[in-house]
């Protein structure tokens, strides 16, 4: 039947993420911002959620004098991630529309 989706990427900003990191080397926090549309207190909240899962590594440094936030995914995140794809993608094999 209907396998479990994984609840760390049950999450609309995190499977943002992880859609974005696995598709990048790495992203700047400002990247993300831009891409993903929410505020920057939600990304940071959910950064953690994900570097919390083993899924994403976090690295802080500066440019100049500025802090920088750059983000990369695991390969515990990556193998998640497709994970999560696949068992969606099951999902949409098992629905059966009525006739």
């Amino acid at each position: 039947m209907f396998k479990e989706l994984d609840p760390i990427l049950h999450s609309q900003v995190r499977l943002a993420i992880m859609s974005v990191l696995v598709s990048v080397k790495s992203a700047e926090f400002g990247y993300l911002l831009e891409n993903i549309k929410t505020t920057k207190g939600n990304l940071s909240f959910q950064l953690s959620k994900l570097k919390d899962a083993g899924y994403i590594d976090i690295k802080k440094s500066f440019r100049g004098n500025y802090p920088l936030t750059t983000c990369k995914s695991t390969k515990k995140g990556i193998n998640a991630f497709e994970k999560y794809v696949k068992t969606i993608q099951e999902y949409f094999k098992e629905f059966k529309p009525p006739k």
